[in-house]
């Protein structure tokens, strides 16, 4: 096939949960060549890239020349380090989230990407399921937002608290949905089965008057992935995990009067959107190695700096409020995650 459609070449850096489902979508897309699997333990990345029929490195350096694209799957005190020396040799990278420890190292990370001509996407995958992507075309001034992102402790999960582990996810689409910023925050959390908070409840304030209230805990028995959105004509209810929108409507309301009582009776009926259902993770990393193609062909690619950015500066200061015991703030008129005026 010509250069510009040659296949993308993929690696991976980082094997454990989530790199291993990053190394699985890279082999299923047609079109990408997985190159190589790294990770400190030698043992595990041979076997899998004996099973995946592909190379393993000890080292993130060792891809540099190999490949076009690189996901980052280590934890998180680790990923400035190896997404600074991946940009700086060109390549291009999804960084799973959060993006960095601190938000001067995502501006760093993002101020290289744009110095070496290189795609960079924070791992917000859920902006990538389809009900999401169905739910951004029918939210319209949303008054009070629900979101639920429950399940059990996963020994597993030690190096980020509930915050940046689960709550994030729903920060970062909550954030896309409402046209206004955040002015007030509220927060709350407790550690129960690790070292950092494993369950936490933010309520966010926006200047358009819009409140969201979000739950995440790692400490309940039962999975639960639900965003429920209350707008003036609508009630919407999303199944993350089902990839499905109910929305809710009035069709009539009626008082009857008798000597006796009042009686209200309310009419509404239930809408089933459509969703096309795949993969979000598969279509995240699609989508990254499109964006490359199109930086390949001369496109310009508007990397989403500013909203991971803002997604990532919320859940630090989120993090912040409950180490510290702060119960409430204010955000500043100038928000850190700005990137251009207006």
């Amino acid at each position: 096939m010509p250069n510009g459609d040659r296949r993308i070449r993929a690696g991976v850096v980082g094997t454990g949960h989530m790199g291993q489902y990053h190394i699985l979508a890279y082999a299923e897309l047609w079109d990408v060549e997985l190159v190589g699997i790294v990770d400190a333990d030698g043992e595990k990345a041979r076997r899998l890239a004996s099973q995946y029929d592909t190379r393993a490195f000890p080292d993130h350096r060792d891809l540099i020349g190999k490949v076009d694209v690189v996901s980052v799957a280590v934890p998180t005190p680790l990923h400035f380090a190896v997404t600074r020396d991946l940009l700086e040799a060109g390549i291009n990278v999804l960084v799973e989230k959060p993006l960095t420890p601190t938000l001067e190292e995502a501006k760093e990370l993002f101020r290289l990407a744009r110095a070496h001509g290189a795609v960079m996407h924070a791992g917000h995958v859920e902006r990538f399921n389809g009900a999401v992507q169905e739910l951004k075309k029918i939210v319209e001034r949303p008054i009070l937002i629900e979101s639920r992102r429950l399940g059990p402790f996963v020994p597993r999960v030690q190096h980020d608290t509930v915050v940046m582990d689960l709550m994030i996810h729903d920060i970062d689409i909550v954030l896309g949905l409402v046209d206004g910023e955040p002015r007030r925050l509220s927060a709350m959390g407790r550690a129960l089965y690790s070292a950092a908070p494993d369950v936490a409840n933010v309520q966010i304030l926006f200047d358009t008057g819009a409140i969201a209230n979000i739950t995440a805990s790692r400490a309940t028995e039962q999975k639960i992935r639900t965003l429920a959105i209350t707008q003036p004509d609508a009630y919407i209810v999303l199944d993350y995990a089902d990839q499905d929108i109910q929305i809710h409507r009035r069709a009539a309301q009626e008082y009857t009067l008798n000597r006796e009582s009042i009686r209200y009776r309310q009419a509404s009926f239930v809408e089933h959107l459509f969703v096309h259902k795949d993969n979000p993770l598969k279509l995240e990393i699609r989508h990254l190695v499109d964006a490359v193609r199109a930086a390949r062909a001369g496109s310009r690619v508007e990397l989403p700096e500013e909203e991971d950015l803002r997604s990532l500066a919320v859940a630090l200061e989120i993090e912040r409020m409950i180490r510290e015991g702060r119960g409430e703030a204010a955000l500043p008129e100038d928000l850190p995650w700005r990137t251009r005026s207006g």
